[in-house]
């Protein structure tokens, strides 16, 4: 640049002021707001150091600047980008487009807790400046690409997390699909924000442009404008719009604050970098976004007058790499209208073929057409001539009526023709018909916004008029079909050779599935361990990465992993290469896998919130998924450390059934039980049984999970008293243990028949004087709730409860049994999905097997009490002792041949029944006495 000649805007000035004068009646704010503009205008175009301002995924801004680096092959780029991702740009080249370049951070440092993790990405499309810039940069030898934005770390330290990004400006916009969430909840970095901050701005800008939405509006009349114009009418235009946004923002006075610090920052870095190296300002581009291209901070330009001192960076430790993006995902983070993204990039194809400007793409770019970019360097390439100063282009601009585009009927009825064929593959009763009203209803819709040649966003209306009815018969609507045949939703993907360390682990490790992992979509892999057993291997992979990545990224179809099984076969449905990001993320918080599950694990385990049910089930985990027993010691001997610290009973049924697994594990797995469980069994007897009176007592305690404290101290009481408990201990518990609520009193006489302080005989009495007494027999059938989980407990009980509910079913009136009836079956399904099987054994043994015996059937317990109990009644007459063998004696003879024995039957005798073996041989009889005599007493006892 060769430099502005003072008032060469002051033809635009004087119209300004003009202008104002008459609208305004007189000078005064207006006045101020335009001459500001031009001011700003102005300011920029004089700077030493180019300013090219960009729109964020803006064709016209990528075209522009394609054609100005052929133009200038500037030395230095400085780019509006998080500095502290420079590192990342040279990966770019093995990915295809969209990614983002994201910094990550697990574990804060300066920041609050409850923010972690923080990510910030920042979106790069083909169809975008910043990308044209990188690969400019990159592929050309000696020209420097230079990040001159805050840093990741200082986004979070100026609290832009509180900046929400804008909603959706399309109110008819289907539900976001998992593409949408592809960047998760991170902080969008974009260069060129362009957007009014005056809300009534845009409503009027909005209003008398007849369009919907704001993509629409730039679509309209900036991108189609702009898409061929000359690079001195470019930068104007965009310098005048970003200065007008930046004048009528008066919103968010902290979003202003933040914006006008980056902008300090900016301009700071880029003198430090020309001072360092002495670089001319003339050869280098600085490459914003044009809110920050009009700028009136004090540091503004190579000579600023301010001086900004940078704070340091916090201790949090940020890790960079690449995922995946897609255009709806950058329109849903950055609130932009569904289908913009594609349509813009549909636009910069046609741009590039009306221009002929040859964009710069990265060498060995995936995704890209095969051309070379052209490398060049300023030493073989003949400098730019010297420009002529530059002229007010805004003049001519802002007076020339807009350029009506001749109607392109072919487009159009080809689009016509493939909407509705589009829309009859996915349900729609669509017709050639359909076909000509959306042709016509188009150019009908573009006539009445004034507008010659029908925009994708005209049609897109009419074909929603036209074709979508009341309901949508397939997945998609008529909205998102448009979207779709207009160039679709780019999914972007990260190359293997970019990916971390983790997720390339991944990937070689399950090599041998043979499976595409990196292609989107779901794939299944049949994994015949049995046969191959090097699959077993993947197997442990595929489970652990089900743990960790989101459902559905690893499915299991067939197949399951418990506590000491080894699988045989395995079915799963892999999903890696749609949920990309997730596996990459991974890769932030450790090099493999199994170091990122135990640092999940002992997070879990060591959290504020962690129970001893949480704490047991990391244990499981840890042995089930890693097989590590020092992790699941450590893991357990801090589940006593827990258990030892609670003071309710909220836990107590998820601590009972994890504890059984683990001792069925290692009872059978382990030659001896681990240390940790032994002493998480003593400590837990003791605990329970301190607990025990209080949650009785407790109103919010429930049955249930009382029920679960009785059944620790019941099922584990036999290896409790092996390691030195008492039990006395826990018959002090029962007997201090005082209830109110009828289940719980039921629950107290199950724990106190197990404890032998109660006989049946007495718990049935005092269940019969429940059933005769009329102001108890409402509460019967919470009794009877009571009964069912003691099962957990004492589950020799089962034939009582089926005696009580039996009774309950044939003395209960029908005004307390049928309200009842719903409560046993949602106790039983909910708590008691155990306990059911239980019951319809002991059901089914002590009931008749046929109907036709129900008439003569008698319940055992109406039997009289010298009548032997149980199920099946004894024929009289019947001989007692093994029959068949005095019946059919050849069977026994030639068993006794085949075995050698030779020996004669004897005859029957009517001797003394019961045991004859103490007669036969008193020395072993003899023997125990001594033994039991000499024995020192248990502890206890």
């Amino acid at each position: 640049m060769s430099g502005t000649p003072e008032g060469t805007f002051e033809v635009l000035r004087t119209q300004l002021r003009e202008a104002a004068a008459t609208f305004a009646d007189g000078p005064g704010a207006l006045e101020g707001i335009l001459l500001g503009m031009v001011d700003d205008v102005d300011r920029a175009v004089r700077e030493p150091l180019e300013v090219f301002p960009v729109c964020h995924h803006s064709p016209a801004s990528a075209v522009a600047m394609a054609r100005r680096l052929r133009e200038k092959q500037p030395k230095v780029v400085y780019l509006e980008l998080c500095e502290d991702m420079a590192p990342l740009l040279t990966e770019l080249r093995n990915c295809r487009l969209p990614v983002a370049v994201q910094a990550y951070a697990t574990e804060v440092d300066g920041f609050p807790a409850d923010w972690a993790p923080l990510s910030v990405v920042a979106p790069i499309t083909e169809a975008s400046a910043e990308y044209q810039a990188i690969a400019y940069a990159l592929d050309t030898p000696g020209v420097e690409l230079v990040l001159v934005d805050r840093s990741s770390d200082h986004v979070f330290q100026w609290d832009a997390r509180a900046e929400q990004p804008a909603s959706p400006d399309d109110p008819e916009a289907p539900p976001a699909e998992e593409e949408a969430a592809l960047h998760g909840d991170a902080v969008g970095v974009e260069i060129g924000d362009l957007r009014p901050r005056f809300a009534e701005l845009e409503e009027h800008l909005l209003r008398h442009g007849r369009v919907r939405h704001w993509s629409e509006w730039w679509h309209q009349y900036v991108e189609l404008p702009l898409g061929d114009a000359d690079h001195d009418t470019y930068r104007q235009v965009m310098f005048l719009i970003g200065s007008l946004f930046r004048r009528l923002a008066p919103g968010d006075p902290h979003r202003m604050r933040v914006d006008e610090d980056r902008e300090r920052h900016m301009w700071t870095r880029m003198r430090e970098h020309l001072a360092v190296t002495g670089t001319d300002p003339a050869d280098c581009l600085y490459v914003c976004g044009a809110f920050h291209a009009a700028s009136d901070v004090e540091e503004f330009g190579v000579h600023g007058a301010g001086t900004f001192e940078i704070s340091p960076r916090s201790g949090t430790r940020w890790l960079h790499g690449l995922i995946p993006s897609s255009h709806t995902a950058i329109e849903a983070q950055f609130g932009l209208a569904s289908g913009s993204v594609s349509i813009a990039a549909t636009l910069w194809a046609k741009n590039l073929k009306r221009t002929r400007v040859k964009p710069y793409r990265l060498t060995g770019q995936a995704g890209t057409k095969k051309t070379t970019p052209g490398r060049t360097t300023p030493g073989t390439t003949p400098p730019p001539a010297p420009q002529a100063p530059t002229a007010d282009q805004l003049t001519g601009f802002l007076r020339r009526p807009p350029v009506l585009d001749q109607l392109d009927e072919a487009e159009l009825l080809g689009w016509s023709v493939d909407i509705v064929r589009a829309a009859r593959r996915s349900g729609y009763l669509a017709s050639t018909a359909d076909a000509i009203a959306v042709f016509q209803t188009s150019i009908l819709l573009a006539g009445m916004r004034d507008r010659a040649k029908p925009t994708p966003y005209d049609f897109q209306d009419a074909a929603v008029t036209c074709i979508e009815k009341d309901a949508v018969p397939g997945r998609r609507d008529v909205r998102r079909l448009v979207e779709i045949m207009m160039g679709g939703d780019r999914i972007g993907q990260v190359g293997y050779d970019a990916l971390p360390p983790l997720a390339r682990d991944v990937h070689d490790r399950l090599a041998p599935l043979n499976l595409k992992l990196q292609q989107r979509g779901v794939q299944r892999a049949l994994l015949d361990i049995a046969g191959r057993p090097e699959l077993e291997a993947c197997s442990d992979v595929l489970w652990m990465l089900r743990y960790l990545m989101p459902q559905g990224a690893a499915r299991p179809i067939m197949g399951e992993r418990q506590l000491g099984e080894r699988p045989i076969q395995e079915s799963w449905d892999l999903a890696l290469g749609t949920h990309q990001r997730a596996l990459i993320e991974l890769g932030y918080e450790g090099v493999g896998i199994e170091q990122v599950l135990e640092q999940r694990l002992r997070r879990r385990a060591y959290g504020p919130q962690a129970t001893a049910a949480v704490v047991l089930e990391a244990v499981e985990d840890a042995t089930l998924y890693l097989r590590s027993r020092r992790l699941a010691d450590e893991l357990g001997a801090h589940a006593l450390d827990v258990l030892a610290g609670e003071r309710s009973a909220d836990g107590a049924p998820e601590v009972l059934r994890r504890v059984r697994r683990l001792l069925a594990h290692y009872r059978t797995s382990e030659p001896a039980l681990p240390s940790w469980i032994e002493s998480f069994v003593k400590t837990g007897y003791a605990h329970y049984c301190t607990l025990l009176p209080m949650a009785f007592a407790d109103e919010d305690a429930t049955v249930r999970q009382v029920g679960a404290m009785l059944g620790f101290l019941f099922s584990m009481e036999g290896l409790a008293l092996s390691l030195g408990c008492d039990r006395t201990q826990l018959e002090l518990a029962v007997m201090q243990s005082h209830p109110q609520e009828p289940s719980k009193v039921a629950l107290l006489w199950a724990a106190q028949v197990q404890l032998g302080r109660l006989s049946r005989e007495e718990l049935r009495a005092r269940c019969d004087e429940l059933l005769g007494s009329p102001l108890l027999l409402p509460a019967y059938p919470r009794y009877l709730s009571g009964f069912v989980h003691a099962l957990e407990p004492v589950p020799a009980l089962a034939d009582f409860v089926v005696e009580a509910v039996s009774n309950a079913f044939g003395r209960l009136p029908d005004p307390v049994l049928l309200p009842w009836l719903p409560t046993l079956i949602t106790t039983l399904r909910s708590g008691g999905a155990d306990l059911a099987p239980l019951l319809i054994r002991e059901a089914g043994r002590i009931f008749p097997g046929r109907l036709a015996a129900l008439d003569e059937w008698v319940p055992p317990w109406r039997e009289p009490s010298g009548a032997p109990r149980g199920g099946r009644t004894v024929r009289a007459g019947a001989s007692r002792g093994v029959a068949l063998p005095a019946a059919h004696p050849a069977t026994c003879d030639a068993v006794a041949t085949l075995l050698g024995w030779d020996g004669a039957w004897q005859p029957e005798t009517a001797g003394p029944e019961g045991a004859t073996l103490l007669a036969r041989h008193p020395e072993t009889a003899a023997a125990l006495e001594v033994l039991l005599a000499t024995a020192r007493p248990l502890p206890g006892r």
